[in-house]
């Protein structure tokens, strides 16, 4: 485990764009020395644990793979010449292919090659994990291309027994009740979904590890799926400390955002994210749970049923680029990572600082004036200060949290969490 040394501040857009485009070139797959490599990078930034879980293992449902190893593959044509090649992209080759070096004919060759003709020029992301094959992904202008003839084919794969692995950053707060951070770290060059979920996690981890924090925060860099499931299978006494939780994704481009409620579709973390999109331009859209996606799906699993939402920028599977070669380093933008890292920063004060109070003056307003909390002067709009020491006053009545109120008045959570210090520190709140 790495204390991170001396971290670098990751917190600017600039930054996490950078970070990404570090990792960018890294081979990732659901296991294999990629991911271990993408991971040591991180523990630069924040405290990192790796966590090896070995072949074999049982995991509820499911057993953890081989470890896939890839050192090169290659289609050479007749005269020798390299004309897809993993050198020069690691999507050309389907992940977890395994190894073959053969000379084969055009018809021999074709039932393991993909592409994507609604994308003709970008080379499709595929993956085999779980079904022994092999396979090679390319521009579907290249394949319509490809003539008559013997192919020679190679891949210099492995597949043996190892381990999955996974990172984790803990943070301990004032409370054991943690907030669950979780992105997925299993693709290879794709740079809006993978690495920018990785990155603004990573900045976010960056960020809470030197402040006070209210809750303990658990950061988890997993393979998709596998991963999940392998973690919630050998953690089981750790999720019920979860209080609130978020995966996330495809958070690097420049769409607006969206949410993804979890399966109990009221949780404090679905109000909290909610909240905070209904304040951006433009606003963000909520979508309710469903069973498909990403890691939420493990961690809503009825078993446990945890409060973990999905959040996004663009929608997986909905924008042109998504698991392909365009899904690259020009689609993501350092403005768009600012944005997302402060959506999160947004969402985590709320979580801190949400509190149901009881006023000491229940029974008509109090004199805010003779206390210096009203204006001087009658006649005028109140403005948000006065108007959230209101709404404050009427709705402190042990019912409601301050999220409640912030909710209710439309007002941001951050003036109303001002507005409750202020009248709290002049005894007119209690907790």
């Amino acid at each position: 485990m790495s204390d991170g040394g001396s971290r670098i501040d990751i917190g600017s857009g600039e930054a996490m764009h950078a970070l990404a485009t570090e990792l960018f070139p890294i081979c990732r797959s659901i296991t294999g020395e990629g991911v271990r490599e993408t991971l040591r990078r991180l523990s630069t930034h924040i405290p990192m644990e790796l966590v090896e879980i070995p072949t074999g293992t049982t995991v509820f449902d499911w057993t953890v793979p081989r470890e896939w190893t890839i050192r090169d593959a290659y289609i050479k044509n007749a005269i020798g010449e390299r004309i897809v090649d993993f050198r020069r992209s690691n999507l050309h080759v389907m992940s977890y292919s395994t190894p073959i070096h053969a000379r084969l004919s055009r018809a021999e060759l074709r039932p393991h090659l993909f592409s994507n003709e609604a994308q003709p020029e970008s080379i499709p992301y595929r993956t085999s994990y779980y079904q022994e094959n092999w396979g090679f992904c390319l521009p579907h202008e290249q394949l319509v291309s490809f003539e008559d003839g013997t192919y020679e084919v190679c891949i210099d794969s492995t597949l043996a027994d190892g381990s999955l692995t996974y990172g984790e950053c803990f943070l301990p707060g004032d409370q054991s009740d943690e907030v669950l951070v979780s992105c997925h770290v299993c693709h290879p060059s794709l740079a809006n979904d993978n690495l920018s979920g990785i990155s603004v996690a990573t900045a976010l981890a960056h960020a809470l590890h030197t402040r006070q924090r209210r809750y303990s925060y658990r950061f988890l860099f997993i393979p998709g799926t596998i991963g999940a499931i392998a973690w919630l299978a050998t953690n089981r006494e750790k999720t019920t400390r979860i209080k609130h939780g978020l995966v996330l994704t495809c958070v690097g481009d420049p769409g607006r955002f969206h949410y993804k409620k979890s399966r109990r579709g009221n949780a404090d973390i679905d109000r909290a994210v909610t909240h905070v999109l209904r304040q951006q331009t433009p606003a963000g859209e909520v979508l309710d749970f469903s069973p498909y996606g990403y890691d939420e799906r493990q961690y809503c699993s009825p078993g446990f049923n945890l409060p973990v939402g999905c959040l996004m920028r663009s929608v997986w599977g909905q924008f042109p680029e998504y698991h392909s070669s365009a899904d690259n380093l020009t689609l993501i933008t350092p403005e768009a990572l600012a944005g997302s890292l402060s959506v999160c920063e947004q969402v985590v004060e709320i979580l801190e600082h949400n509190c149901t109070l009881t006023s000491t003056n229940p029974y008509c307003e109090p004199a805010l004036g003779k206390r210096g909390l009203y204006r001087a002067t009658g006649g005028s709009h109140v403005g948000d200060r006065n108007m959230a020491r209101l709404w404050v006053l009427n709705f402190s009545d042990g019912q409601h949290d301050l999220l409640d109120i912030a909710e209710r008045s439309a007002l941001p959570f951050s003036v109303i969490h001002a507005a409750a210090a202020e009248l709290e520190a002049h005894g007119l709140l209690r907790r």
